[in-house]
C-alpha cells in the first residue's frame, strides 16, 4: 500500500513549494506529481481552443475573473493524471499530488485509489494574498486564482488544513509530517 499526500489548492496557494519542502524533509522517498506537467504535455494549439483549454476573462466590474473552460482534449489529459498517479501508487511509489480539485474529480480521485493510505489536504491563503502571488509569478493569467478561489474547496472534505499565508512552506510540511507521523530527515 502506497502512501499518496493530496495537495489541493487555488493556483498559487504554495502547493509546489510544499510539496518540495515536504520531499527534502521526509525520510522516506515521495515522487512530486504536479498538475502543472500534464497539463504541459499538451501542444500549445490546445491551449485557447474549445477541444483543448480556454481561459476567458468574465465581463464585470472589478478586479479580473478568469474561468477555465476544459474540452475533450484537455479533460483526458486530466483524468490521465489521475489514472498516472494510482498507476504509480500501484507500483509502490510513494506520492505528493499537486492538483487543482473540483468536486468530481475527488470521487475518481477515490475511486482510483482505494485501497492506498491517502491524505488529502486543503492548501489555502486569502484572495488577496493569491492575486499578490499569481500577480509575482509572471505565468499565470490574472483573475484566475479569484475564479478558482470559491470553486477548488467547495464540498472538499480533507484530512488537514493549511494556511500558506501565516507559515513557510518548510513549517507546513513539517506540520504535515507531524501530522502523519512520519519520520523526518535527521537534521545535521
Amino acid at each position: 500500500m502506497s502512501r499518496v499526500i493530496i495537495l489541493n489548492g487555488v493556483g498559487s496557494a504554495g502547493k509546489t513549494s510544499l510539496a518540495r519542502a515536504l520531499q527534502a524533509q521526509a525520510r522516506d522517498v515521495f515522487l512530486h506529481v504536479q498538475m502543472d506537467a500534464f497539463f504541459d504535455m499538451l501542444p500549445a494549439k490546445c491551449i485557447g481552443r474549445e477541444d483543448g483549454f480556454t481561459f476567458e476573462t468574465l465581463p464585470q466590474s472589478g478586479p479580473p475573473v478568469v474561468a477555465v473552460r476544459s474540452g475533450p482534449a484537455g479533460q483526458r489529459a486530466m483524468r490521465g493524471m489521475r489514472h498516472a498517479v494510482a498507476a504509480m501508487a500501484g507500483q509502490g511509489n510513494d506520492l505528493i499530488v499537486d492538483d487543482v480539485i473540483l468536486h468530481s474529480e475527488w470521487l475518481e480521485y477515490d475511486a482510483l485509489l482505494a485501497g492506498h493510505d491517502v491524505t488529502k489536504i486543503g492548501v489555502f491563503a486569502p484572495l488577496e494574498i493569491l492575486e499578490q502571488r499569481e500577480a509575482a509569478r509572471g505565468d499565470r493569467l490574472i483573475g484566475l486564482a479569484r475564479w478558482q478561489f470559491d470553486r477548488v474547496h467547495q464540498g472538499a472534505q480533507y484530512d488537514l488544513t493549511l494556511d500558506t499565508s501565516a507559515r513557510t512552506p518548510e513549517q507546513c510540511a513539517a506540520e504535515i509530517l507531524r501530522h502523519l507521523a512520519l519520520p523526518t530527515e535527521p537534521t545535521p
